[in-house]
């Protein structure tokens, strides 16, 4: 399906690499003008010369999301230059580490959650007034199923998932009368750097490429998307209804 985003504004954080970089790459293809945040000025600057290449505009932004003062700034010069934001991709995040609960360190847990979860919230608080002045506000808020399988080992990680979830579905239900429409996204195992340090004995090639998932999101950002407060999972190419426990 192909999805015409020509003169909507994309913000996409953790646009450096992985599925970030790739989906900013096919949003530029597709006709948005992509503003690029992440920490790795380099990457950001091959992702630059990446949406030229296809013919596409970003603007970089370099800046470390546990810069909470950033976030708020970001929202600000988002209004200045367009006073917009048709689509948000929150795709940054951090692994934490593979260990017992009890075994992991407070530094850890504590970046964990702040870059996941808080860093979130405030971006959510930052661009939100944007996205309500488009005329159909897209935002797909990355999570994973760790958030719901709680495998052992994985506790910061998926106590940040599903903290995420509960955001973008209580979010997702205060803006339900507007044009916002928000959605979680599964990506499921993927070849990423994060999918190396969570399971490094794991042969990548067995693994979906990024590129391979950004190009499945898509049609979740275009004005014809209808569904929010729900989750889509990659894999199976489906938008899902959550559901109390049984």
């Amino acid at each position: 399906m192909t999805v015409n985003l020509k003169d909507r504004i994309a913000l996409v954080t953790g646009a450096s690499r992985g599925i970030g970089y790739f989906t900013a790459i096919e949003l530029a293809k597709a006709g948005a003008h992509v503003v690029a945040c992440a920490r790795t000025v380099g990457g950001l600057e091959e992702l630059d010369d990446a949406i030229k290449a296809v013919g596409g505009s970003a603007t970089l932004v370099p800046f470390d999301l546990g810069d909470m003062a950033a976030i708020d700034k970001l929202g600000g010069s988002i209004f200045e230059r367009w006073g917009k934001l048709d689509i948000l991709v929150a795709n940054a995040g951090v692994l934490g580490t593979i260990s017992p609960i009890g075994h992991v360190e407070a530094k850890v847990f504590e970046k964990v959650m702040t870059i996941n979860v808080t860093a979130t919230w405030r971006l959510i608080r930052s661009v939100e007034p944007l996205l309500l002045k488009s005329d159909a506000g897209r935002a797909l808020i990355l999570s994973s199923s760790a958030a719901h399988k709680c495998k052992p080992f994985w506790g910061p990680y998926s106590a940040s998932k599903a903290a995420v979830e509960a955001l973008a579905r209580t979010w997702a239900a205060e803006t339900q009368r507007t044009p916002l429409r928000i959605l979680c996204v599964d990506p499921g195992a993927t070849r990423t750097a994060m999918r190396a340090q969570a399971v490094p004995g794991e042969d990548p090639t067995t693994l979906p490429h990024p590129s391979e998932v950004a190009a499945t999101l898509m049609p979740l950002v275009g004005p014809e998307q209808s569904e929010t407060g729900k989750l889509f999972i990659v894999r199976d190419r489906q938008i899902v209804d959550y559901r109390m426990p049984e």
